[in-house]
């Protein structure tokens, strides 16, 4: 059975969620509908021309891009402009195109995740701090003879998490009392008689995005037809999400040999470096995209080189000043994506009939002469 698009979507935003975003990010389904069957989705960096083509190739109904093809409000849709003949295609073969940037870039297991596993990075760090995890507290009362399945059931979903610790939980025991009225169908007791049980209740911390998926993980669990239980938010804070990642390197090796790494790492022919390439490094920082901003947060991370693309004149300067060294890759290598996300949707589809497949098609707008 074919997973719908709107499907496809929720399984991909449990990666990369809207809110993670930078403001004013143009991100989300842009161009189509998901009120749709989706045979093959197609995962791209950038949606081209010959992207598109290669879309229509493969039979996708679905493009999911990094970079948004509609940056501002449009004033027309004239179909002999470049633009306009992109757009006037996709439409002709039914290919919606859903688009997922910075919130791809701060997610955890996204574009710079990927870039510092790709050079082995370990002890990772965010450059730049975007988002902060909310939590909740659940409190539910279970009778003793259900507190086991309802509290793995809990952890199963996502429950039970602070900081390196999971299966996190306080459990008290006392007794329950409740009256079933008529029409009422009760796990324990008679209608119209007060029961008296021996409950326990259990408390927990659920990250806010997962409170659909653990309350309804916990009611499916439970035993009672009208099941009391309670959320409250929390000051304590989760999980920091945020740009760009610092980490140390796999061991201590020059900048040259970094240079080496990344470029085999990231399939990029040549790179442009700033500083002494026999100088050592021990802890790097990386970026997908245009990161030049982030040199400074990269030396406040402690990081003796920035991996990063779009590099400028006056940034790489102030590295030189400021001693930390810079590898820009080039923007493109955010194609890192392609195979990442490929490869995780495919997983989260697998028991449906809907493929995933990683564009082939270099959108690589320079040439190295």
């Amino acid at each position: 059975m074919l997973a719908k698009g709107q499907t496809v979507i929720q399984l991909f935003e449990q990666l990369a969620p809207k809110h993670y975003a930078m403001p004013d990010d143009k991100i989300g389904l842009q161009l189509g509908t998901l009120q749709k069957d989706i045979r093959k989705v197609l995962v791209a960096l950038d949606v081209t021309d010959a992207v598109v083509e290669e879309a229509i190739r493969e039979g996708a109904d679905l493009i999911i891009a990094h970079h948004a093809i509609i940056y501002r409000p449009l004033g027309h849709l004239q179909t002999d402009t470049p633009a306009g003949r992109l757009y006037e295609k996709l439409i002709k073969h039914d290919i919606a195109v859903y688009i997922a940037h910075t919130n791809l870039d701060v997610a955890e297991g996204g574009i710079n995740d990927m870039m510092a596993e790709a050079l082995g990075l370990t002890e990772l760090t965010p450059l730049e701090d975007i988002h902060t995890e909310k939590l909740q507290k659940l409190v539910v009362f279970v009778p003793e003879t259900h507190h086991p399945q309802v509290l793995e059931a809990l952890f199963a979903a996502g429950a039970g998490h602070i900081g390196q610790y999971s299966h996190c939980s306080f459990n008290i025991s006392g007794t329950g009392t409740f009256r079933p009225q008529e029409g009422a169908s009760p796990y324990i007791g008679q209608a119209g008689q007060t029961e008296r049980v021996a409950e326990v209740r259990v408390e927990t911390i659920v990250p806010e995005r997962l409170q659909r998926k653990v309350v309804q993980a916990m009611l499916k669990a439970h035993p009672y037809e009208e099941v009391a239980y309670d959320l409250y938010p929390m000051d304590l804070k989760g999980r920091v999400f945020g740009l760009g990642r610092a980490g140390k390197l796999p061991g201590p090796m020059s900048l040259r040999e970094l240079v080496a790494l990344a470029k085999t790492a990231f399939d990029v022919p040549a790179v442009r470096v700033v500083g002494d390439l026999e100088r050592p490094v021990r802890k790097a920082a990386v970026l997908g995209g245009s990161g030049g901003r982030y040199m400074r947060h990269a030396l406040f991370a402690g990081a003796d080189v920035l991996v990063t693309g779009d590099i400028d004149y006056h940034t790489a300067h102030d590295a030189l000043a400021a001693g930390i060294a810079l590898i820009d890759v080039g923007h493109n290598v955010e194609k890192i994506m392609k195979r990442g996300v490929a490869d995780y949707l495919a997983a989260a589809l697998a028991k449906t009939g809907t493929q995933v497949v990683a564009s082939a098609v270099d959108t690589e707008p320079f040439q190295f002469a």
